[in-house]
């Protein structure tokens, strides 16, 4: 299933690589979907670790290197993403609600000050847990990552982990309320033109939601197993049993997350005219 999202991912990445090359940074959207695409490659260039790892066909030296290394980057990469949707989804709010409104944030310089920020952050978040896995790798330490945390590391990933976790529904609870508001003023537009009911706003309405539907899709299902999971590795009193299906419950809705690097595409083809317009023009 993950040399599926690999495959794809690199392939739809590598195209919206190139489109957004040759197109310049002349609004807030562009430069947040431009920083999201970056997120995604560096995500999709960690997958072939993990699949050589998880299919037992990487040595145990390569294992130690995921959990030290590459598993930290692919989850950092992943909330990099969250936050920054959640900015698309802000940014979308105050053009439709305030169309002739211009607040800071709607500038570019900010729009970049911000993307760097959500950079800096989590990467000076994550940090202490590749440091604090500094436990000697053996064949055995390396079947539970968690086994090459000190005691100080563990507490970190557990403390990490929650401040992920409040990130990620505050985001998704804004989201909600942003296009709630959303849709009713396209709602209210409607009705005032006289068009109400008509294809064009089925239309609108759709494209308004496919970033929240993107979002939710992808990532609830993973913040809902992540919380008991992380409490089975730092806790040495769970049943094994429960051990190991609240394992299978992590990695199955961790696989759902990664589909956001074959998602992302989506917006970009629904949502930014300039990304479609390069790459039909190219196809032409």
């Amino acid at each position: 299933l993950y040399t599926l999202i690999f495959l794809l991912g690199l392939t739809l990445n590598s195209l919206a690589c190139w489109a957004f090359f040759h197109i310049p940074s002349t609004s807030t959207f562009i430069v947040y979907l431009k920083n999201i695409l970056v997120s995604d490659f560096i995500m999709t260039l960690m997958l072939p670790l993990k699949i050589l790892t998880d299919s037992g066909l990487g040595p145990w030296q390569l294992k130690a290197f995921v959990c030290r290394f590459s598993a930290v980057i692919f989850y950092d990469t992943m909330y990099i993403s969250i936050v920054l949707l959640g900015l698309i989804a802000f940014d979308r709010f105050l053009k439709i609600v305030r169309p002739f409104g211009k607040f800071w944030v709607q500038n570019l310089t900010s729009a970049k000050i911000l993307a760097s920020l959500v950079w800096l952050f989590f990467l000076a978040l994550s940090l202490p847990n590749v440091i604090l896995s500094n436990k000697t790798a053996t064949p055995q330490s390396v079947r539970k990552c968690a086994s090459l945390k000190s005691y100080l590391g563990l507490k970190w990933h557990e403390a990490v982990n929650y401040i992920c976790q409040f990130i990620f529904w505050t985001v998704l609870i804004l989201m909600l309320l942003f296009y709630i508001i959303i849709a009713k003023k396209v709602y209210e537009s409607y009705i005032k033109t006289q068009k109400k009911g008509n294809k064009s706003e089925k239309r609108i309405k759709g494209k308004v939601f496919i970033i929240f539907t993107v979002f939710f899709l992808c990532f609830a299902p993973f913040h809902f197993s992540r919380v008991p999971y992380t409490l089975s590795q730092t806790s040495a009193h769970m049943d094994c049993r429960l051990q190991n299906q609240l394992f299978v419950a992590k990695e199955s809705t961790l696989w759902l997350g990664g589909t956001n690097i074959c998602m992302d595409p989506l917006i970009y083809m629904f949502l930014c005219r300039p990304f479609v317009e390069k790459v039909l023009y190219r196809r032409v």
